[in-house]
């Protein structure tokens, strides 16, 4: 196996040992349990469990920062603003559905989450947080809200809903579909955008 596949490969087996073990499961000799090698050929790769772990953490980042970028972009598009967030509630929740190991470590933190990992992602929930207050003043732009709508808490509350639906997509998919959710989300957008 070529370096770069073996190394994802062990990062792999790692997100599983995580996923299903929890942190406190994770260790170079379950790894290579999981990943059907032996320890020296972790080693060959990483020089120790804490690097094999940045490198996973920094590998799902990158995933899940990329799918965001798509789904909420610096600048608003054009469109209704009701059609553009229900859509977008509807592709961040098939993204958590497409991945669900890499947004388990961020949605649903396990008892004994490293330090590296939280704070990976609260730097993350910030930078969203300013993604999502342009949205919100975009919308406030084009609709017929007239209360003053404090911008960073309606940002904050979309997040935290987002990341509610999201746990429940991970948890119950059956019953919380990103369909459902994307009904919800235009229905409420429709409540608040066009009061009359």
């Amino acid at each position: 196996m070529a370096p770069d596949q073996r190394r994802e490969q062990l990062m792999d087996a790692a997100l599983l040992v995580i996923t299903d073990h929890g942190y406190e499961g994770v260790s170079i000799e379950a790894i290579a349990r999981v990943a059907g090698v032996t320890r020296p050929v972790i080693y060959d790769h990483f020089s120790n469990l804490g690097s094999l772990l940045r490198a996973l953490i920094e590998r799902e980042e990158r995933y899940a920062l990329a799918q965001m970028a798509e789904i909420v972009p610096d600048t608003p598009h054009q469109g209704d603003p009701a059609d553009l967030l229900a859509d977008g509630v509807r592709r961040f929740l098939n993204a958590v559905a497409s991945r669900p190991s890499t947004w388990r470590i961020i949605l649903l933190p396990l008892e004994g989450t490293p330090t590296l990992v939280r704070e990976h992602v609260e730097t993350n929930r910030t930078e969203l947080v300013k993604r999502l207050e342009l949205f919100v003043r975009w919308v406030l732009e084009r609709s017929a809200i007239t209360a003053d709508l404090d911008v960073e808490i309606s940002a904050r509350t979309i997040l935290r809903l987002s990341e509610e639906a999201g746990r429940m997509v991970l948890t119950d998919p059956e019953r919380f579909t990103p369909e459902r959710y994307e009904r919800f989300a235009y229905t409420v957008m429709q409540l608040i955008t066009r009061p009359d």
